[in-house]
């Protein structure tokens, strides 16, 4: 997929995702998809263009490859997409699937957001500046989203860090927010 693909979804899935399947999924208890939640992640922390993301969404990360992955090596996590720095987009979960990215988090009064919530990882940290390419796929990507869940308004797109506060700090600093909104 290259940045400049057009995205559409068909049965849950990106038509130009690489769509790799993670075991981290099961049913939403609706279909009421209402919230986009924008993470990052980096793995090792702050290092980009390793498989480690992938492998950690697969339970499949190796613990003794870095020291940081035995604390998380058996997490059982994943999102929906992951938007790597060079704008490559992977699929791990189907949109019409429960992702296991919010964790305890709540939104609007709701609990539970996974059940709601569609989650997507930039590959980055909090401090580190965003890539040109991610904002313009995450804006393509959530154009497609918008359009297949039309629940989704601007006012339901949030962070990681809105959700579940002093818990978690991504998408962080860094991200620029009125960017992203410009570009959708």
């Amino acid at each position: 997929m290259t940045p400049s693909d057009e995205f559409s979804i068909q049965q849950g899935l990106l038509s130009t995702a690489e769509y790799i399947p993670s075991p981290n999924v099961n049913e939403r208890p609706d279909n009421d998809i209402s919230l986009l939640v924008i993470h990052n992640i980096s793995l090792p922390p702050g290092e980009f263009g390793s498989n480690d993301i992938t492998q950690l969404f697969l339970n499949q990360l190796d613990p003794s490859k870095h020291p940081y992955f035995e604390h998380i090596h058996t997490l059982k996590v994943s999102s929906h997409i992951l938007i790597r720095r060079t704008g490559q987009v992977i699929q791990y979960v189907p949109f019409h699937k429960r992702a296991w990215h919010a964790g305890q988090s709540i939104f609007a009064g709701q609990t539970q957001c996974n059940d709601f919530a569609i989650g997507i990882e930039l590959e980055g940290t909090d401090d580190l500046p965003y890539e040109p390419v991610q904002y313009h796929t995450l804006a393509k990507i959530t154009s497609a989203i918008q359009r297949e869940y039309p629940k989704i308004k601007e006012s339901r797109i949030t962070g990681h860090e809105h959700i579940a506060p002093g818990r978690k700090t991504d998408p962080g600093k860094a991200f620029d927010w009125a960017l992203y909104f410009s570009l959708i």
